[in-house]
C-alpha cells in the first residue's frame, strides 16, 4: 500500500499553485477536490516513476503514457475548449474567480493505433538553413532553437522529454 502523507501533498500543493500563478493558470480553487488530484499524481509517482494523470489509465511504461504525465499535452487546449483540463487539476479564469462551472470534458487523448498512426507522421518542415535544430515543448507549445532541449521548459515547467524536435538544423 502506498502512504502519502498530508504534509506531502500540502507541499506540492504550494509548489504547483506556485508555479501555476508565475506561468500564468491556476488550480482548481475546490481545495479539496485539488489535493485528492495531488494525492493521485503522488500515488501514480511512487507505482510508475511519474505523474501519470490521476483521472487517466497508466500504462505504466513512460515513453507511451508521456502526453498523460501531468501537466498533460492535451490541458491547454482543453483549457481553451472547457475551461478545465481533463481531470479539472488546471482551470481557467472564469473557473477559478467562480464566474463559471468546471464541466466534464471529453477524452482528446487519441486511442493507440491513431497515436501509433500520428507518430509515423513526418513534420511539415518548410524553413531551411537553421544552423541548430528547434524544440516545441509538447504542452504548452514553447519554442526554443538550441542543441537539445532544455531540461525543464521555463513556462510549464515539465521535463526534456516533453519536447519534441520541431525543425531540424540544416546540417
Amino acid at each position: 500500500m502506498i502512504n502519502i502523507t498530508d504534509e506531502e501533498i500540502q507541499r506540492v500543493y504550494e509548489k504547483l499553485n506556485r508555479e501555476a500563478k508565475q506561468s500564468g493558470y491556476n488550480l482548481n480553487p475546490d481545495l479539496e477536490f485539488t489535493k485528492s488530484l495531488i494525492k493521485g499524481l503522488l500515488v501514480n509517482e511512487n507505482r510508475y516513476g511519474y505523474w501519470a494523470c490521476p483521472c487517466r489509465l497508466a500504462s505504466g511504461k513512460k515513453d507511451q503514457d508521456l502526453d498523460i504525465i501531468c501537466p498533460c499535452d492535451y490541458r491547454d487546449a482543453d483549457l481553451n475548449d472547457y475551461d478545465a483540463c481533463y481531470c479539472c487539476l488546471y482551470v481557467s479564469g472564469r473557473v477559478a474567480r467562480g464566474e463559471k462551472k468546471a464541466t466534464s470534458i471529453p477524452e482528446r487523448r487519441p486511442v493507440p493505433e491513431q497515436k501509433a498512426k500520428k507518430e509515423l507522421k513526418p513534420m511539415d518542415n518548410t524553413v531551411s538553413s537553421l544552423p541548430l535544430p528547434v524544440w516545441r515543448c509538447k504542452v504548452c507549445g514553447y519554442l526554443c532553437a538550441r542543441e537539445e532541449p532544455p531540461e525543464t521548459c521555463p513556462i510549464c515547467k515539465v521535463k526534456k522529454e516533453r519536447f519534441e524536435l520541431f525543425i531540424p538544423a540544416d546540417k
